[in-house]
């Protein structure tokens, strides 16, 4: 158990690693004081365009990958789990680092990039699920946060329904309510009928 926390600590301490406060301490910005107040790719793009945006999304994908690298090649040997890998348990460490890093005030972005870039490395086709789900909602609603809520919530429906993957649902599951529980405002927001709308990204509405 000690290996086992010595990677949870690392791989949250990983993704605490802020893409886009990092970024910003070079252009003398705080984009947790901008826009929408949060740290995540989505506020970096609307506040300060799409090549901040771009660094903060590599950061942010590359950390949750990294994070599941490392729970392959951690050192120590690490306990035997029957009801979730080790794997997803950094996962999940990085995305709760990304959501509440200890190097920024616990104040971070919603955890969908970091989410993202573990599921490449850990389960691809849940990444394409993800993916798809996600690009759909976009284009139709021109809702990001609608479009991460969705995502996130088709991994364990993935889980359930592609063959072979039923041990996956619990850490999916975890994982679709922590990006849920990130995205509450948005949900109020889309509730109240104010959520902001990424108009260009609505391609459907465009060609008709």
């Amino acid at each position: 158990m000690p290996a086992l926390f010595a990677l949870l600590l690392c791989a949250y301490l990983l993704g605490s690693i802020s893409g886009s406060l990092l970024i910003g301490r070079f252009r003398g910005v705080d984009i947790r004081t901008q826009g929408s107040g949060n740290a995540g790719s989505t506020n970096a793009f609307r506040t300060q365009g799409w090549r901040f945006a771009l660094g903060v999304l590599l950061i942010d994908v590359g950390k949750g990958a990294l994070a599941v690298w490392l729970a392959g090649h951690w050192p120590w040997p690490l306990p035997s789990l029957s009801w979730v890998s080790t794997n997803w348990l950094a996962l999940l460490a990085a995305v709760v680092g990304h959501v509440w890093p200890a190097f920024h005030g616990f104040r971070g972005g919603k955890g969908v990039g970091t989410l993202l870039g573990g599921l490449l490395l850990i389960w691809l086709p849940g990444a394409g699920v993800f993916f798809a789900v996600a690009v759909l909602t976009l284009i139709i609603t021109g809702y990001v946060g609608l479009a991460s809520i969705l995502g996130a919530l088709s991994l364990p429906l993935a889980a359930i329904l592609l063959p072979g993957t039923s041990d996956l649902l619990l850490p999916t599951a975890l994982l679709a309510m922590l990006i849920a529980f990130t995205h509450r405002q948005n949900i109020r927001r889309l509730l109240a009928g104010n959520e902001n709308r990424f108009e260009r990204a609505r391609l459907l509405r465009r060609r008709s």
